[in-house]
């Protein structure tokens, strides 16, 4: 969602609620698809039209959230439309990593060799010095 040509107020909640989605495709817990969704109504009542008309981003938020868990045909094209209409570009990077299908998680222990018998071969053997 573009912020070009939006007050002050409406473009800070509009920064927030791309926030609370990027923060609901890394942890994909509901509490934080609950928070993306509460931002959403507030943008919608922002338009002023009587009470509950307006429903844009409360729709554009469910199908966004469908679309990140990968539960959509069309997952794909929804995150990409989202994430092609973010104007700052360290939002969208940190967006486009946070979806990446393709990722896996760094091996962080897994590539550990254990200790073996064989530590010190190789080594001169030292001599003990008797003082």
């Amino acid at each position: 969602m573009r912020t070009e040509g939006v007050s002050e107020p409406q473009g800070k909640l509009l920064c927030a609620w791309q926030l609370a989605v990027l923060r609901f495709s890394v942890t994909l817990d509901d509490a934080d698809r609950m928070l993306v969704l509460a931002v959403a109504g507030e943008l919608d009542r922002l338009d002023g039209a009587a009470a509950g008309s307006f429903h844009f981003f409360r729709r554009t938020t469910a199908e966004l959230c469908h679309a990140i868990t990968g539960h959509d045909a069309h997952a794909d094209a929804v995150v990409r439309r989202f994430q092609m209409q973010i104007d700052n570009p360290r939002l969208r990077r940190a967006f486009e990593a946070a979806i990446a299908r393709d990722r896996t998680p760094p091996k962080l222990v897994a590539s550990r060799t254990r200790p073996s018998d064989d530590l010190w071969r190789g080594l001169a053997p030292r001599r003990a010095t008797g003082t």
